[in-house]
Formats: C-alpha cells, sequence, structure tokens
C-alpha cells in the first residue's frame, strides 16, 4: 500500500465532502454530514501517515487503495 502525508489525505477527504471543523494542535478534526464518524487527522509537516492509521481513516471515510 502506498502511504500519503497528512495533507494530501485532507485534500482527498475535503474532495469527498468532508468539513474541516476545528484544528487542536497539529490535529485536524473532520466531520461530514449524515456520517456520525470523525476523523482526527495528524498533519505534522509533510510526513506520511503510518499505514494502520491510513488504513482506520480510509475504512472511516469510504475510500479504498485505488483511489489513492
Amino acid at each position: 500500500m502506498k502511504s500519503i502525508s497528512g495533507k494530501q489525505f485532507a485534500r482527498m477527504l475535503e474532495s469527498r465532502g468532508w468539513v474541516l471543523m476545528r484544528v487542536n494542535g497539529s490535529h485536524h478534526v473532520y466531520m461530514k454530514a449524515g456520517n456520525p464518524a470523525r476523523i482526527s487527522l495528524p498533519i505534522h509537516k509533510n510526513e506520511d501517515l503510518k499505514i494502520g492509521l491510513l488504513k482506520h481513516f480510509m475504512k472511516v471515510a469510504g475510500i479504498n487503495e485505488a483511489d489513492l
């Protein structure tokens, strides 16, 4: 699986209708209308997200590996 940075994943979330609700330090909290889940995305410079965390966020957001 290809890893991407938090900034890239944030852009991907925003293009799919997720909205940035607040920023708490380096964590950006995204929510989507009609979806009870929220995603607290760590954005640390341009570092890649760890694979397990990326897989979890993809599952919550409904994004498959082909979309990366």
